[in-house]
Order: structure tokens, then C-alpha cells, then sequence
């Protein structure tokens, strides 16, 4: 075996010198292995930061922008009376609530001649559906007789039944159409919305479906069809579902809305099953002697 060149090196040097050149290399890797171990944490941070960002950006641009209200709802909802010497049913005209506003609810006070009736319903609702086949006509009657008063808020607490087609806040906008542009017309399009209410669980009926029916129920002012394709109002039927689920309900003593149809007439609940019209054409009366 050849032997390694005599460098003039004793071996305890040379011992000394491998033990100093392995911890250099020691410090040299730890060094090395921190400066990666920070790259990496650094490049998790960033792509933290990253999905944040990207994550308030979807958030903000899905959330549409405030929006004026429909005129003839500027309590939310539409106020419908009728005329006991024409039988002429009219909508109560008012401003829209301007973009960003608070709906005010309508003095009741002042109606101290009729019994006010107050709905809030979904269109996608099948005991709403219930409830006005079972009593629309009574209720019709009345308004034509001028006995009672109408208001009819229409929200979407049902939008999960449609597939993601957003049956009820298309068709409360499309009801809203209607308001702001032919009012006169809303109780036949609500009545007809109703008629023809999809099966919950199906994508709804089309916007131009309900441009046909709305048309036949006879609001055919020129604006409402673009009014409903453009979705005109559907960030005001979105914050009055928010307000009706979260505050209390005008007129009433109800905490907020838990369910659809919910009934207010002069103030209180009506309880009674959806298709008794009995029981509502008595509840109805005992308000009235109240």
C-alpha cells in the first residue's frame, strides 16, 4: 500500500484539521438547511396570502351592489285597496327606496276604516301556494268591497329548491316588475305565479316563462320583460329577505319571519292551516270587531 505524501504534517494535526473541516461542513449544511426551511415557510405564507386574497375577491364581487327598490313598495311590500263603489282594486303609489335605503313601513294608523291584511311569501313556497288558491278569491272579494287592505312582501327563502336556478328571488324580482311598472296588474300575476308554481326540487319555471305569464295575466308594459331577464331588483329582494329573517316584522309583534306564508292581519298571526279558509274568514271577522 502506497502511503499518502509526507505533507510535514504530524498526525494530530492532521487529525485536528479533518475534525475542523467536518464542523465547517456541519454549519455549512445547518446554514443551508435553515435558509431552505425559511424559503419554504415563506413560500407557504405567500400562498396563504395568495388564497386570502383571492377569497375576499370572490367574496366582494359576489356580493351585488345596493340598488334602488321598485316604486309602489316602499314598505317592501306592495299595498293593494280597493274602491266599495268602482270595485276598482289600486296599488298604493310611493317613491323606490332610494339605493342603500331603509323600506318604511306602511302607518296602519291611518287605516283604521279596513282590515289590514299583511303576507310574506315565496313563490317557490308550496303552502303559500296553499294559502292564496285557498283564499285568493275571498281576499279579492274584500278589497273590491273596500274592507280590507292588502300588502304582499315578496321574499326568497327557497332558492336551494330550484337546483341553483334561484327560482324564488326570480320570481319575487319578476313580482317586483310588476309593481314598479303596472302595478294594478299584481294581484293577477301573483295569482297566476301561483297557478303555475313549479315542484320544488325542479329548476323553476324560465324567465321568459314568466314573461308569458305575466303578459296574460295582463301587465304588458313594454319594461317588465327586461326588467326580469336583467334582474332588476334582485339585490332589493335579497336585503328585504335578510331584514324579514333577522328584525322584527312591521305591524306585528312577530321577532322576525321563520316560516312562509306568514299572516298578519291588524297586527297579529294568523295560525290557522293554510287551507282553511274557514278558520282565515273567521280570523279575519274577529279582527274586524276587535
Amino acid at each position: 500500500m502506497t502511503p499518502p505524501p509526507d505533507n510535514g504534517q504530524s498526525k494530530r494535526d492532521r487529525r485536528e484539521e479533518a475534525r475542523e473541516k467536518a464542523r465547517i461542513a456541519r454549519e455549512a449544511a445547518a446554514r443551508k438547511h435553515r435558509r431552505n426551511r425559511f424559503l419554504i415557510q415563506g413560500g407557504i405564507g405567500v400562498g396563504i396570502l395568495a388564497v386570502a386574497a383571492v377569497v375576499v375577491l370572490v367574496i366582494v364581487s359576489s356580493i351585488a351592489p345596493a340598488a334602488p327598490g321598485p316604486k309602489n313598495m316602499a314598505s317592501g311590500g306592495i299595498l293593494l285597496q280597493g274602491n266599495a263603489t268602482t270595485s276598482k282594486i289600486t296599488a298604493v303609489k310611493t317613491a323606490a327606496v332610494k339605493a342603500g335605503g331603509t323600506p318604511k313601513a306602511t302607518d296602519q294608523k291611518k287605516l283604521t276604516k279596513t282590515v289590514n291584511i299583511t303576507t310574506y311569501i315565496d313563490y317557490q313556497c308550496p303552502y303559500c301556494n296553499q294559502f292564496e288558491t285557498t283564499n285568493e278569491a275571498q281576499i279579492k272579494t274584500w278589497l273590491e268591497k273596500g274592507a280590507v287592505t292588502l300588502e304582499v312582501h315578496p321574499i326568497a327563502i327557497l332558492d336551494r329548491s330550484s337546483n341553483g336556478k334561484k327560482y324564488s328571488t326570480r320570481s319575487a324580482n319578476a313580482a317586483m316588475c310588476v309593481a314598479n311598472y303596472q302595478p294594478t296588474a299584481f294581484l293577477a300575476v301573483n295569482a297566476s305565479f301561483y297557478k303555475n308554481q313549479p315542484a320544488e326540487g325542479t329548476d323553476g319555471l324560465t324567465d321568459q316563462k314568466l314573461i308569458s305569464l305575466v303578459k296574460a295575466a295582463g301587465a304588458t308594459n313594454s319594461k317588465i320583460p327586461s326588467c326580469i331577464t336583467d334582474k332588476k331588483f334582485e339585490s332589493f329582494v335579497s336585503s328585504e329577505t335578510s331584514r324579514a329573517l333577522s328584525s322584527k316584522l312591521p305591524n306585528s309583534t312577530i321577532g322576525k319571519l321563520s316560516s312562509t306564508p306568514t299572516v298578519i292581519v291588524n297586527g297579529k298571526q294568523f295560525t290557522g292551516a293554510p287551507t282553511d279558509a274557514t278558520a282565515f274568514q273567521s280570523f279575519v271577522a274577529s279582527q274586524a270587531s276587535s
